[in-house]
């Protein structure tokens, strides 16, 4: 526990470092490198002149004054009246007799006269909305059992590593009879044996952090250390990662640091004016959002969010993060006309505050957990993304590729018979594949809104919408670069998503969605079991074109290698006619079929018949040797080289 310490009396908090009792803490915090803040800030439990109780500190600056208000004192403003610490900047006041579960806010005294009743933002637990209020947690007590898990994680290489995430939304996966959605503890009993069974190697959770409005899905954040308790507890969260890491399941969250609501309970003009959001007019609101933007400019704020991100590293041992609409950060104009924002000092559009933010942010989390994934989620052009801070990068390890997302679905939503136009967005995501370290989303943004469902998004009749999907699975598991699906993809959901349902798994009930369920079971352990398909994705070392310009046909062709040589050819037909004797310049040697998207046992017609091929000297798209397929219509086939 932290000492505390009195009044500053008067004293400039710049010249803290010549008091005779420094609040290390504090001092860190204002220079924008506590990077454990929760460990001071917040609500914790104490033990203080032999009497138990909780500690509460908080960081108002503007405040004239600020008291602890709950149900413990009858929401009494004069009860428990807190001090200025050293800074004159922050709060605090032991209140004896506190328990767990104890329900709480701070009465915050405007400087114009207004009273403020304002959630804790360093809470570790709040009331279930529509009940904004805080309350005291123990974080302390969970006995992890993942000691193996992280020492194996430890010495993964991430990027040599199969990566095959499985998006959820927590609250709609799965629902009861009555609509209730299952809890952290329900998850825990059918989620991970279900990911654990079709072979995903993660679980990206939709952003779990409180908010206020179930529309939101999460991403209008009030309570930025409170896991939402719509799920449950935080010991009943831990109690899922810990399960899925025995069971050798990843787990990423999405993490908002771009923007907070203006819920009147939240971050939102904390003390009564402007503190985790921009003073500037021009940086201050997300308009189209209706939100306010972070202050990347005050130290402050640096230490909460980049605390924040450590925070669940450190208490939760999650696997990683997914930085929400880091292009909304990173540009001053973005959402903006002309006459809404001002230049930087350098008269560029670039936010340098963000910058320096996601900059720290990744090397801080790095420095204490080298082996986290920082994911972003990054729309735009940005150079360097995933490259090292120290020649210029953002740090990130991986970037989701929203240019490959668009141009494939795009594609795939072409009628067979006019894709050669279109040949184009299947083969642009080789021209930059290796610029950055990738994941290939089919994330719930493509599934709502108008959107359609992955499967509805395919044309033809009912076989024909399975057949094409069948092929963009096979298709998308051998392009280079990490996976990811939203729930429901996986078994062809055919309504769009509705967060206020759950997904539709009463539809495994009919053979053709049962069937492309087994397929991207075995798909994905094709995939985990292949390190051709995952091993080299940063260079042409591990791919290889063999036809990438047969528009006529639809057809692509390419190899994918390992780091030991071993070769697997890929050969996908998009159209809707079956490519007969189809001669493919290949490297010499004899090649099987190892999986096929046609199998019958996958709902296709399997109109391959033939499974092994020897090379002929036959010359073809500038090979010696050639091989001659026949590739049923809207199919995607692997074969090994064996020889």
């Amino acid at each position: 526990m932290y000492n505390n310490i009195g009044d500053k009396n008067g004293s400039d908090y710049g010249g803290m470092m010549m008091q005779t009792v420094v609040d290390f803490p504090l001092y860190v915090f204002h220079h924008g490198k506590n990077y454990r803040a929760y460990d001071f800030f917040g609500a914790h439990p104490s033990k203080e002149d032999g009497k138990h109780g909780y500690r509460f500190r908080v960081w108002a600056p503007h405040a004239v004054e600020v008291s602890v208000v709950g149900d413990f004192n009858d929401w009494d403003p004069e009860a428990d009246k807190m001090e200025r610490l050293l800074d004159g900047e922050t709060w605090t006041v032991f209140v004896e007799g506190l328990k767990d579960y104890s329900v709480y806010k701070y009465c915050i005294r405007t400087q114009d006269g207004r009273f403020l009743y304002k959630a804790d933002p360093y809470a570790f637990h709040a009331e279930t909305p529509s009940k904004t209020a805080s309350k005291t947690y123990d974080l302390d007590g969970y006995r992890w059992a993942d000691k193996e898990y992280l020492k194996k994680r430890r010495g993964r290489n991430a990027y040599a590593s199969p990566m095959n995430i499985y998006e959820i939304n927590a609250l709609s996966w799965k629902q009861y009879g009555d609509g209730n959605f299952f809890d952290f503890n329900k998850l825990t009993e059918e989620l991970i044996p279900y990911v654990k069974e079709m072979g995903y190697t993660h679980i990206e959770f939709m952003p779990l952090c409180e908010y206020p409005y179930d529309g939101s899905w999460g991403y209008q954040v009030t309570g930025y250390y409170a896991i939402t308790s719509r799920l449950g507890t935080p010991h009943d969260f831990m109690r899922l990662v810990d399960e899925c890491h025995k069971n050798g399941i990843g787990v990423i969250m999405d993490w908002v640091p771009a923007h907070f609501p203006k819920d009147a309970h939240g971050l939102y003009e904390f003390d009564g004016q402007p503190l985790y959001e921009s003073p500037a007019w021009d940086r201050q609101e997300h308009k189209s959002w209706g939100t306010r933007r972070f202050d990347y400019g005050r130290n402050e704020i640096l230490s909460f969010l980049i605390s924040n991100a450590v925070f669940f590293f450190d208490k939760f041992h999650i696997d990683g993060l997914r930085v929400d609409a880091v292009a909304s950060m990173l540009y001053l104009d973005y959402d903006k006309r002309p006459g809404e924002w001002l230049p930087n000092k350098y008269g560029e559009n670039k936010n340098l505050e963000a910058i320096e933010f996601l900059r720290r942010l990744n090397s801080t989390v790095f420095s204490l957990y080298p082996d986290a994934l920082m994911i972003a989620e990054e729309s735009t052009a940005w150079p360097l993304v995933t490259k090292p801070v120290d020649i210029g990068g953002l740090g990130f390890n991986f970037k989701w590729n929203m240019g490959w997302m668009n141009d494939v679905l795009d594609y795939m939503q072409t009628d067979p018979y006019f894709r050669k136009g279109n040949h184009n967005k299947l083969t642009f995501s080789m021209m930059y594949a290796f610029t950055e370290n990738y994941v290939l989303p089919i994330s719930h943004d493509e599934v709502v809104y108008g959107k359609r469902s992955l499967l509805d998004k395919m044309p033809g009749n009912y076989e024909d919408k399975f057949a094409n999907l069948r092929a963009f699975m096979g298709y998308m598991m051998s392009h280079p670069g990490k996976k990811l699906i939203f729930m429901g993809c996986e078994f062809g959901q055919f309504k769009e998503w509705n967060y206020k349902e759950g997904v539709e798994f009463f539809l495994k009930d009919y053979p053709l969605h049962q069937k492309l369920s087994d397929m991207n079971a075995a798909l994905n352990k094709f995939y985990r079991d292949t390190p051709a398909m995952y091993e080299i994705e940063d260079s042409w070392d591990g791919f290889e074109w063999l036809a990438a310009n047969d528009s006529d046909r639809n057809i692509l062709a390419y190899l994918r290698r390992d780091k030991a040589g071993n070769t697997y050819l890929v050969a996908v037909n998009f159209s809707g006619t079956k490519a007969e004797n189809y001669r493919l310049g290949v490297p010499k040697g004899k090649y099987k079929v190892v999986f096929n998207t046609d199998s019958a046992k996958f709902g296709g017609n399997d109109d391959l018949h033939k499974r092994i091929f020897n090379t002929e000297r036959k010359p073809s798209h500038g090979k010696e040797y050639s091989i001659k397929l026949e590739l049923p219509k809207l199919t995607c086939v692997y074969l090994q080289k064996i020889l």
